[in-house]
């Protein structure tokens, strides 16, 4: 996951997407652009590990965590089922294209994997941070608040090869009443804090949006950086949950960000449609999360070449 400040590359929103086969091996093709952000800013940071290297497989070009195999690199869980309502664990392996676990990873934005667990409604987000095993089993803990579908992105960058994001779905058995998130600018989290978002999602172009943090009523002037950063954007577009992890302008400590109350982002959304956003803040010593739901504004610019209609015509003459 490079440092990133666009959402071009991994999309949202807030319809269900069918349950799915729960691809351990199989790329889902998808009939949209490859959404994968351009990287703005330096690396936080690599520290190349002992194992297995990266692949030279063909890459595919369909958008981020859609497929549970790009590259030759493989997202295989441990099982594809887990239980609701209770505490338990899910592991997975990066395998290769001989199926041996990858166990070299870089540090991106300070850690070695970003794993995101998603309901297929989005109403459930969790942004984690597995351990690895010494034989590049994955772990990390988890409670799920329900029956249904949840999908599984692993953001990772494997030690000698390009950063990737693989998605796979995970099934909770039990009842399953999807939430409909409706259209919101301001968000609240735990603890008495609002989140206000100011600016547009236009698709295809870069606009800048702005997060403002405010607790019982004043800005938040002293958030804390929370890896590497004073703000983590995830989004999730409709349909398909491509999905996007971007960080915002600037850095702790250059000397010109502000740690507070605004953090601001440009973002460029691949297409027309709606937008789930998550945002990761930490403030007193505690991450917390806003969620949004943003419709695009305009429409997307016409691919270059593509010839718009108008009034239809005959071709006869004029």
């Amino acid at each position: 996951m490079k440092t990133a400040a666009r959402l071009s590359a991994y999309g949202a929103a807030v319809v269900l997407f069918g349950a799915g086969a729960f691809a351990t091996g199989a790329t889902i093709d998808a009939p949209t652009a490859h959404l994968r952000p351009t990287a703005q800013t330096a690396d936080h940071g690599a520290d190349p590990a002992a194992g297995h290297g990266a692949p030279t497989a063909s890459r595919s070009t369909g958008p981020a965590g859609l497929a549970s195999t790009e590259g030759g690199l493989t997202l295989t869980p441990a099982s594809n089922t887990l239980p609701a309502r209770q505490a338990s664990e899910l592991a997975f392996r990066i395998t290769g294209p001989d199926g041996a676990a990858i166990t070299g990873f870089d540090i991106e934005h300070e850690k070695r994997m970003h794993l995101i667990v998603v309901r297929s409604d989005t109403a459930y987000f969790q942004h984690l941070h597995p351990t690895m095993d010494p034989d590049g089993t994955w772990r990390a803990p988890i409670t799920l608040p329900g029956g249904g579908t949840y999908r599984t992105f692993a953001d990772f960058a494997p030690t000698g090869g390009e950063a990737t994001t693989l998605g796979v779905d995970l099934f909770a058995p039990g009842s399953f009443a999807p939430v409909a998130p409706q259209a919101n600018r301001t968000a609240t989290a735990p603890g008495g804090y609002e989140v206000t978002l100011d600016g547009v999602l236009e698709p295809g172009r870069s606009s800048p949006v702005t997060l403002t943090v405010t607790r019982h009523g004043q800005p938040v002037r002293d958030l804390q950086p929370y890896l590497g950063a004073y703000g983590h954007l995830v989004a999730l577009r409709s349909g398909d949950l491509g999905y996007l992890h971007v960080h915002p302008d600037g850095a702790p400590g250059d000397g010109t960000t502000e740690s507070g109350p605004g953090i601001t982002f440009h973002t460029e959304v691949p297409s027309t449609g709606t937008y789930r956003l998550f945002l990761d803040f930490q403030h007193d010593g505690q991450v917390r999360t806003a969620q949004f739901t943003v419709p695009t504004t305009g429409s997307a610019p016409a691919a270059p070449g593509s010839v718009e209609t108008g009034h239809p015509h005959t071709d006869g003459g004029h």
